[in-house]
């Protein structure tokens, strides 16, 4: 008995130890598998707010260069400036409804038949023609769109709204693209009515391939319950965004006869969204966020519908920007001369810098911060000159002194430009104070006494906001006063975050409501999820390595100055952030993107090994071949301007085109021989056109294991 009641307690502590070892197990795994899921989701969003500030870059390229240059390289500014700058409608609002009554729909048509005004029943047909994967013939996209238009322009700026005319009201973030998150939202919440009132926070379009599904379901039932549906403008809701992101490209190729036409109309509904809503007085919802400069009272008197898009940049002319050119030659030249003087005096005293600096934290916003490597090759220097900021102070030469002048006030157009920005593009931050948004390029980031002091300046109580994905599908910050709400779930990957909404009744006390659309992840465990997000992300990051291999080869080999071929580890990280600038953790992230060598060195050519270029045209040169893999996105979208009909072919003297502003946008040399070279080489059947599409196949970079995989398949 004794021996039996020793050998349970001996049995008992080795339980109980086991179960300690579990748990400290079970707890490491766990922590390894946040840090995956947090290191990921860190390359996923670094990535995509590099592309934006790339799109803000280029964008900033053609405004200069329409707006201050009458010929570049022999062709003038009209091959983007029927993009940049909005069509004038020749017809009247009678005459085009007419024309799009007058479009015949073919009896084999089996989709749905709009009349307006809409009805509950058109709305029903639409959600279950979209269900069935029907496409909406393009006479009543248009005529949809028409009528979506002229209701827009009796709205106001900032609509307001009351929570005593309903229970509740439901806010939903970004949708980009996804219906499925459209769909369950409405299943989940039920449809928009008199007694289930929605507000859609903007980015409805872009990234996802229903985006035009979803733009006709908002404007459907915005038009069939215009007091109860609300839909704010987001920083997609613009013409040029979607060249980027794949909208414009969507809607030609699912309405290639009124694609066209279907673009300039979205022109104009894009920029008559309201740019906020205010609930009870006490809630502002708006799709970005806030700056130390957003006035509500001035925001609510902004001309929006000229806001076409918030990328285009304001006029500014030849020699408005010479003067400011003048004055820093002058200002060189005169300290060259004082300095000369100087010496010969030998009478050496401190001069003042004459460019003109910023000294104010206070942050009025600017698209295309330009986001400048430590190495100049590694990231191309902003092409067009500096628009001084309005909190800019001019240091002019005055006899031998400088003297300081007060910037002219901005024009009526800038101020209320910079407002739109504002809104659409900024984020919060957790530091105090409003500083510009250089990682997304646009924008401003706004701390919480920025938050503070607009609330309490306006009586509100809360700021509900997107813009941003969000694991959870919403977060919190500013000590609850700022809400991100996110409704696309599986944004980046199958898996990598939820979607949301929320809703808020009388009391004005949020409730919070999580999903996701999911197909195949119910059946993943954790540990697969996380390997399937974290997976995407890597080929997403080693993509981007390979495309400045030039550069990060070169600043390696500063550090390997016995060419071994091995640098360490804190070398390694230093160069791939300098180069990249994603503020990433490589030293994390190296034993997934590089391996060490036998005496502990990472061997940094094992970065690019996992990845191979396609096979590229013979006439292009390395050099070139990597140029074009790295900015293979910048020179899709320079096509799609000039490939006004989207048609994918375009002549050889339009590639020619292409080129020239390609490497006037980079600064790369590229001669007429080799461009000819290259567009003979792709002609393939010798008719004068060329298929650009199959061009930029041969720039895409291949990932070895993924052809093992598919081999093996």
């Amino acid at each position: 008995r004794g021996c039996s009641r020793s050998t349970r307690v001996l049995f008992h502590e080795y339980s109980i130890k086991a179960a300690i070892l579990i748990q400290r197990w079970y707890r490491r795994y766990v922590a390894r598998l946040e840090m995956r899921r947090r290191y990921t989701w860190n390359i996923f969003q670094s990535i995509e707010y590099a592309g934006e500030q790339d799109q803000l870059q280029l964008s900033s390229f053609f405004s200069f260069m329409l707006d201050n240059f009458t010929h570049m390289n022999g062709n003038g500014p009209d091959l983007i400036s029927h993009l940049l700058d909005s069509v004038v409608d020749p017809l009247t609002e009678e005459v085009r409804q007419l024309k799009y009554e007058q479009i015949v729909v073919p009896e084999s048509y089996c989709g749905p038949r709009l009349s307006f005004p809409l009805s509950v029943t058109d709305t029903n047909a639409l959600l279950s023609a979209f269900k069935e994967e029907q496409t909406l013939h393009g006479k009543y996209v248009l005529q949809l769109l028409y009528e979506t238009k002229k209701f827009l322009k009796q709205m106001p700026n900032i609509i307001y709204l009351s929570t005593s005319y309903a229970k509740e009201i439901t806010i939903c973030g970004d949708l980009h693209g996804r219906l499925d998150d459209l769909l369950l939202i409405f299943y989940k919440n039920g449809l928009p009515s008199a007694e289930n009132p929605y507000i859609f926070n903007g980015d409805f379009v872009d990234r996802g391939k229903k985006s035009t599904e979803i733009i006709i379901i908002l404007f459907a039932f915005l038009l069939l319950y215009p007091d109860h549906m609300h839909l704010n403008r987001g920083n997609h809701e613009d013409h040029i965004m979607n060249l980027r992101y794949g909208f414009t490209r969507e809607v030609m190729q699912k309405y290639k006869t009124h694609g066209r036409e279907m673009l300039q109309l979205l022109q104009d509904v894009f920029s008559l969204l309201p740019l906020a809503t205010v609930i009870d007085n006490k809630v502002l919802i708006v799709h970005g966020g806030i700056s130390d400069k957003i006035d509500l009272d001035f925001l609510s008197t902004v001309e929006r519908h000229k806001v076409k898009s918030a990328l285009r940049l304001p006029k500014r002319s030849v020699d408005h920007l010479n003067v400011h050119a003048n004055v820093r030659s002058s200002s060189r030249q005169s300290g060259r001369t004082s300095r000369a003087s100087r010496r010969r005096k030998k009478h050496i005293t401190k001069q003042g810098s004459c460019s003109s600096s910023s000294s104010s934290s206070s942050s009025s916003s600017s698209v295309c911060s330009p986001r400048v490597s430590s190495r100049n090759t590694s990231r191309r220097p902003p092409p067009s000159p500096s628009l001084p900021s309005p909190t800019d102070v001019l240091q002019v030469p005055f006899l031998d002194s400088f003297v300081s002048l007060e910037p002219p006030e901005p024009p009526r157009d800038e101020l209320e430009r910079q407002q739109v920005v504002d809104i659409l593009w900024s984020d919060p931050k957790n530091q105090s104070g409003c500083s510009p948004n250089s990682f997304r390029g646009g924008g401003c980031y706004f701390g919480p006494d920025v938050t503070q002091a607009l609330l309490q300046k306006h009586g509100l109580c809360l700021l509900i906001r997107s813009h941003e994905c969000k694991q959870e599908g919403y977060e919190l910050c500013h000590n609850g006063q700022v809400i991100t709400i996110f409704s696309a779930s599986n944004y980046y990957e199958e898996g990598s975050n939820r979607g949301a909404y929320v809703k808020l009744g009388p009391e004005l006390v949020p409730r919070f409501f999580q999903y996701q659309v999911s197909r195949s992840t119910r059946k993943l465990t954790l540990h697969q999820r996380v390997c399937v997000a974290e997976g995407s992300a890597l080929r997403a990051l080693k993509e981007k390595l390979y495309g400045h291999r030039s550069d990060l080869m070169a600043a390696f080999q500063q550090y390997d100055i016995d060419n071994t071929g091995r640098i360490s580890t804190s070398e390694w990280t230093q160069v791939v952030e300098s180069v990249l600038r994603l503020d990433l953790p490589w030293r994390t992230l190296r034993p997934r993107l590089a391996r060490l060598g036998a005496d502990g060195n990472v061997e940094y050519e094992s970065c690019f090994e996992d990845i191979s270029p396609g096979e590229p045209i013979p006439p292009v040169t390395p050099n070139l071949a990597e140029t074009l893999y790295r900015y293979r996105t910048d020179l899709e979208i320079i096509f799609n301007i000039i490939d006004k009909d989207h048609s994918g072919q375009i002549s050889i003297e339009e590639f020619r085109q292409t080129w020239k502003l390609f490497s006037s946008h980079l600064g790369v040399a590229v001669n007429d021989q080799t461009i000819d070279d290259m567009a003979r080489s792709i002609d393939f059947n010798k008719d004068g056109s060329i298929d650009f599409n199959e061009f930029l196949e041969a720039f895409r970079v291949v990932h070895k294991l993924d052809v093992k995989e598919q081999q093996q398949g």
